[in-house]
């Protein structure tokens, strides 16, 4: 699953990119810098993962990653195809999740497109032309079933009345998040609007200008989206530090969780991501699945060998072993249980598959 990262140009996009992934992605002054979607996947630190290390004495220790993607800069009227705008909408299109990130940090050396710093501005320069996006899309489709529903198909009439409604919606504004629609609907037409959305606040390396913040935060609760806030500057420099010399920072800082954790966080919560947990003396690892997931197909998530194979799973919480101490203690006490192939596999679980090659 993937994260697309979104903004205007020049609001630190890609700096932000670089911060996550180190992956070199361009960061210029300059707009349309990034014209391919740079993609890198964002290790997520679990101090689960060394307990569990430790506990079992591995060799390896492997955590899970959130994929993002860094998408050119937004500009009015891409929905017409201004700026690229075709292909940028395509790539945004094609992640499950946004992270729109938006300038609140006031710097004369570093250009804005948009002429004045107004988060709320930048933020409904990118919501209109995603918004005027899936409207396009919806306009298609009650053209193409126009037909079928004055026939009177019944298929055809029931959904020539949701995407009315969703064309009047968009009309005055609104998201596909915040519309009482069906989400099979939804899911097939990939509303541009309809995805998870995170507001990553972009501010300055002091104190929080609480006129640029306060109404992005606000904005955030309107449009049922998360806000994360952290300096791009300041992360990318941090990183740049020796490991050794950035712990000390965060202590003599104060800062329990950095701006990146932070965001990677966010980014497992916004894509309802949970995390399981495979343990032995050769590796452990950390491993992303949607919530809800069976444990069959969570085998398949290490490899589909496993999944067809699937005969059982043990499992045992995490919070047991760290409760009793041990995992034989965990043992013990009776508490690593077999589990079939419908049980739901729950964050913090620890999991040994069975399975027949």
């Amino acid at each position: 699953m993937e994260i697309g990262i979104v903004g205007l140009p020049n609001v630190g996009k890609s700096t932000l990119f670089n911060a996550l992934t180190g992956a070199g992605a361009q960061a210029e002054n300059f707009p349309f810098t990034t014209i391919e979607p740079n993609v890198g996947i964002v290790p997520l630190p679990d101090e689960r993962l060394n307990r569990l290390a430790e506990e079992f004495k591995s060799q390896k220790v492997t955590p899970a990653g959130i994929r993002f993607v860094d998408i050119a800069g937004l500009v009015k009227g891409a929905s017409k195809g201004e700026g690229l705008g075709n292909k940028f909408l395509a790539n945004i299109r094609a992640v499950d999740a946004i992270a729109h990130v938006v300038r609140c940090f006031r710097d004369e050396n570093v250009v804005n497109v948009a002429g004045d710093l107004n988060p709320l501005e930048a933020v409904e320069t990118i919501d209109t032309e995603l918004l005027l996006a899936d409207l396009q899309q919806v306009e298609k489709a009650l053209n193409k079933i126009e037909g079928a529903a004055r026939a009177g198909d019944k298929v055809a009439r029931e959904k020539q009345v949701i995407l009315k409604e969703l064309s009047e919606g968009f009309n005055e504004g609104k998201s596909a998040r915040v519309l009482d629609v069906d989400e099979d609907v939804v899911s097939e037409f990939q509303f541009l609007t309809g995805k998870p959305l995170l507001y990553v606040a972009n501010t300055d390396e002091g104190e929080l200008d609480s006129g640029l913040f306060d109404p992005l935060k606000s904005r955030a609760t309107q449009d049922q989206a998360e806000l994360v806030s952290l300096s791009t500057k300041l992360e990318t420099e941090i990183l740049e530090l020796p490991e050794a010399d950035r712990r000390i920072y965060y202590e003599e800082a104060g800062i329990t969780s950095p701006g990146l954790t932070r965001l990677a966080r966010a980014g497992q919560d916004l894509l309802k991501l949970v995390c399981f947990f495979t343990a032995g003396p050769k590796e452990t690892r950390a491993w992303l699945i949607p919530r809800g997931t069976k444990a069959a197909k969570a085998a398949g998530k290490i490899h589909s060998d496993i999944e067809r194979g699937f005969i059982r799973a043990e499992i045992y919480p995490y919070k047991e072993l760290m409760q009793l101490g041990s995992y034989k203690a965990v043992q013990e006490k009776g508490l690593v249980r077999l589990e079939g192939k419908d049980y739901q596999i729950q964050d913090g679980d620890v999991v040994y598959f069975r399975f027949s090659v």
